[in-house]
């Protein structure tokens, strides 16, 4: 028997203002209504003044909770995911980074078990970071994992699952519009990314179906000079290139401020994500950690809010959640709603997610409920209800 619930006394949050004395109405883990009117429900959510929006999105994470995805146990998966609902993220895509095959075949097996859990966030893919990349940009990425376009990898991986969503590869590695095709042929957006390629290998990658750029200004190449000339690169073509959309590390570490506000005036918000890119250590504090797979992951450090090289020579990977990415943004100057927006609608738009990211009547009833700087209150995920605002029977 169907229940059907009522949310009233919030400020909600639209992609274009926030709603006053709107009411939500849920029905089968799905929205029924977004009115002003009263309509019969047998439960009752009283929000007390708080804010809620359509379900925060993280399109882009290894980890959390002292937990990597590469553990590749179904409980690795419960505890990172559990950990980003904690900090309201409705739908995780669980992200690996440059591995062996058989570390990627082991993280979708144990995808497989737990994708399908109610009582975890939404999962529904996953997003490969490499192995197809270029060693010149590869960050925190392991040069012994790192390695050139195999087609016979690429087929048995994409044959392996069909929960692949995105793949971020560098595209001026031979064989990359090959990899594009098949990628797209499977449903899988081809994603730029720890690239060293020029503008004119990004416009022919766009062409070939690499429409959107993994944390934009981390692992890429700009401006340089080629024999004293000036050669434009992936951050260039990331703006110039209508339609090619952008993901925003927005850790307060990652990205200063005035780049932050530079991206959305330039990208517009229509074009931009934004991303934990979070590994283990997010939730979990300070101190030694891994980046990777615990038992041959790469040894990194906590501190400072962002994890490090053990040198401490370059960032290791983000420790954020998603309220993190919205205090920060918001901290630069950009609106709450647009904010909102860059967690909710763009990544459900980029991911081809047509059935969350918005609150609309039909949609997933995903939301994510907050106060004062975005400090989270509840999850709901398909209806169900994780926190503690006030209930009463209706």
């Amino acid at each position: 028997m169907s229940i059907r619930t009522k949310y009233e006394n919030f400020r909600v949050i639209s992609p274009d203002s926030v709603l006053e004395g709107m009411k939500i109405y849920e029905e089968d883990g799905k929205i029924l209504a977004v009115t002003g009117e009263d309509l019969p429900a047998e439960k009752t959510v009283d929000g007390k003044g708080a804010y809620l929006s359509a379900g925060w999105i993280d399109m882009h994470t290894h980890g959390a909770g002292g937990a990597d995805f590469l553990d590749g146990t179904p409980e690795a998966f419960r505890t990172a995911a559990l950990t980003h609902r904690k900090y309201g993220t409705t739908t995780v895509i669980p992200t690996t980074t440059s591995v062996d095959r058989e570390g990627i075949l082991r993280t979708a097996a144990a995808y497989e078990a737990v994708r399908n859990d109610p009582d975890l966030p939404s999962m529904p893919g996953l997003h490969l970071e490499g192995p197809y990349l270029a060693s010149s940009q590869k960050g925190a990425q392991e040069d012994r994992f790192i390695r050139p376009f195999d087609e016979e990898e690429t087929d048995a991986i994409l044959a392996s699952s069909d929960r692949i969503l995105r793949w971020t590869a560098a595209p001026e590695l031979p064989g990359a519009e090959r990899f594009a095709r098949v990628c797209r042929e499977r449903g899988v957006l081809p994603c730029i990314g720890h690239s060293d390629a020029d503008f004119a290998e990004c416009e022919r990658a766009f062409r070939a179906g690499f429409t959107h750029v993994t944390h934009l200004y981390s692992c890429m190449s700009s401006v340089h000079r080629v024999n004293a000339y000036r050669v434009a690169g992936v951050l260039e073509a990331a703006y110039y290139l209508d339609g090619m959309t952008v993901e925003l590390i927005a850790d307060g570490c990652h990205l200063p401020p005035e780049l932050l506000r530079f991206a959305v005036k330039f990208k517009g918000r229509e074009n931009t994500a934004l991303v934990t890119d979070s590994m283990r250590a997010a939730g979990a504090g300070d101190g030694p950690s891994v980046l990777g797979a615990k038992d041959n992951g790469l040894p990194v450090v906590v501190e400072r809010g962002v994890a490090w090289l053990t040198d401490r020579s370059a960032f290791a990977g983000s420790v954020a959640t998603a309220d993190r990415l919205l205090r920060t943004v918001t901290g630069a100057g950009i609106s709450t709603v647009d904010a909102v927006y860059m967690m909710t609608a763009v990544p459900a738009r980029i991911l081809g997610l047509r059935d969350r990211g918005t609150l609309e009547p039909g949609l997933r009833a995903d939301f994510t409920v907050f106060g004062e700087d975005f400090r989270v209150k509840k999850t709901v995920v398909a209806g169900r209800i994780a926190g503690s605002c006030a209930e009463t029977a209706g």
